[in-house]
């Protein structure tokens, strides 16, 4: 019987060592495998696929390139140390997004030369009421001035084109153009009509109207208004803004409110018939602005982001479009708005109804009245309507677009040149610095505050197509149908309260 016992116990020995040497090969193993550092792998959730680990881009770092005002050069020459090309850094942007809708604009105001192109001889046929000549080449930009704008009109017009070509240097096309800073537009489009009319000469200016062919383009006033003291647009958006969060729609005063000059025009003079008086209510609280007196006392009762404290504010053209306009909208007030005959850049895409509400011109006060009784009766849907003209002046007109804007009329304008530009014997050449250095005052203040301090880091917004015929008069038809509507509803108000 010792036998088998000895047998068993050999092979229960052997089995030992064996199970003991795989064991040890599985440790041997696993030793082997762990990393030489002390760092640990990161533990993957089952069915995860491993991915790189990506660090993150720092975005590039934006170098300013203030003035070079050295002493003894202030306005002489203009320095070349501000880059000549445009090339945005980062490949992984995303794609720029598609342009506010009024962009849309800029094809109808160029289709009188879009079969004929434009030739040096039509640009000069512009010069009968020009205020400047400028040309755009290599990116440097050149002035030849024909007469005296009003005001500082063409200077904070020039201004904001250098801030354009600092924003986007070296992209803005060759070109030459001629531009009209009095507000009235005067090219006439019967004119220019029929089988042997000639093509009409093209003038760009701040607004425009159905019965004329001026190319519009951003008012001075974006870059700041010295003589009223009225703040570059980027820095005024911000006050609007603050200011709306001081006064609550609902805790507003329950009026139609206006101030402004009245003696531009006789549509002005007729509203001031409208104000409250022992006899009447129209619900109207209007007031003359005195700029001279304004001017004296420091501008203290004309802070725009002060006046956002009535539900309802009037807009009315003075002498030709207004620039109020986009101060109004972007009060969250209900913009009334006087039937307008001009239009700027950007108020065509403006919905009556949605961003404001119409009033009619040969009835000011009985209108007004109607429309603050119903916006009072119906609180809701007409702070919506100031809500809506209030999100629009501050995202589709924000200073970024106001520059896109540019940048787009002035390219597709260059498309249509049949003629190489060419800097005009009298011409001088403009920058910031021949600008900036020697201005003074609110002049210099505001164009340093405006002053684009180093190029954009991202293209311009991608253009919408143009209107087909049936948007166009679709959208048209909605303008007008909505206004229809709106005088439908005062009619019948008033045809019940003389029963």
């Amino acid at each position: 019987m010792k036998a088998p016992a000895r047998s068993s116990a050999i092979l229960f020995f052997f089995l030992f060592l064996f199970i003991g040497a795989f064991l040890s090969t599985r440790l041997l193993d696993s030793a082997t495998s762990l990393p030489t550092t002390s760092v640990e792998k990161p533990i993957l959730p089952t069915g995860t696929a491993h991915k790189p680990f990506k660090i993150p881009k720092k975005p590039p770092v934006k170098i300013e390139y203030p003035l070079n005002c050295s002493a003894g050069n202030l306005t002489r020459t203009c320095p070349r140390n501000y880059p000549t090309a445009f090339s945005p850094e980062d490949p992984d942007r995303p794609s720029p997004p598609e342009c506010p809708h009024y962009f849309r604009w800029i094809y109808g105001d160029l289709r009188p030369w879009m079969k004929s192109g434009i030739t040096r001889e039509m640009v000069e046929r512009a010069k009968r009421t020009a205020t400047f000549k400028l040309v755009i080449l290599n990116g440097r930009a050149y002035v030849e001035k024909y007469q005296r704008a009003f005001q500082t009109r063409d200077v904070f017009t020039l201004w904001g084109i250098l801030q354009l070509l600092r924003r986007y240097p070296g992209k803005v096309p060759d070109l030459e153009l001629m531009f009209d800073c009095v507000d009235w537009p005067v090219i006439q489009s019967n004119e220019y009509r029929g089988p042997n009319a000639t093509a009409p000469p093209p003038l760009f200016r701040y607004c425009g109207d159905d019965a004329t062919l001026d190319i519009v383009f951003p008012d001075w006033s974006f870059w700041g208004w010295p003589e009223i003291n009225i703040k570059p647009w980027e820095s005024l958006l911000k006050d609007l803004k603050e200011g709306n969060k001081r006064s609550r729609w609902m805790e507003r005063e329950p009026y139609a409110y206006w101030k402004g000059n009245p003696a531009v025009a006789a549509t002005r003079l007729d509203l001031l018939k409208c104000n409250v008086s022992d006899k009447q209510d129209w619900n109207a609280r209007v007031y003359t602005q005195d700029w001279i007196l304004e001017s004296q006392e420091g501008y203290k009762q004309s802070d725009l982001a002060s006046q956002c404290i009535h539900r309802y504010k009037i807009y009315i053209e003075g002498s030709a479009w207004s620039v109020s306009q986009k101060y109004i909208l972007a009060c969250d007030s209900v913009t009334l708005l006087v039937k307008p005959h001009y239009y700027d850049f950007f108020t065509r895409s403006l919905m009556p109804v949605h961003h404001y509400w119409p009033i009619r011109e040969d009835d000011k006060c009985r209108s007004i009245k109607f429309a603050v009784d119903w916006g009072n009766r119906h609180k809701q849907k007409a702070q919506s309507i100031g809500k809506a003209a209030s999100d629009f002046i501050q995202e589709d007109l924000k200073m970024d677009n106001v520059y896109d804007y540019m940048f787009h009329l002035l390219n597709e304008y260059a498309k249509l040149l049949k003629f190489k530009p060419t800097v005009p014997e009298k011409a001088v050449e403009l920058c910031s610095e021949r600008m900036g250095c020697g201005a003074e005052g609110l002049k210099k203040k505001f164009m340093m505050e405006s002053m684009v301090k180093y190029p954009m880091d991202a293209s311009p917004c991608t253009m919408p197509p143009p209107f087909s015929p049936l948007e166009l008069q679709t959208f048209l038809n909605r303008k007008v149908n909505s206004i229809k509507q709106v005088e439908a509803w005062e009619k019948k108000f008033w045809e019940n309260q003389n029963t």
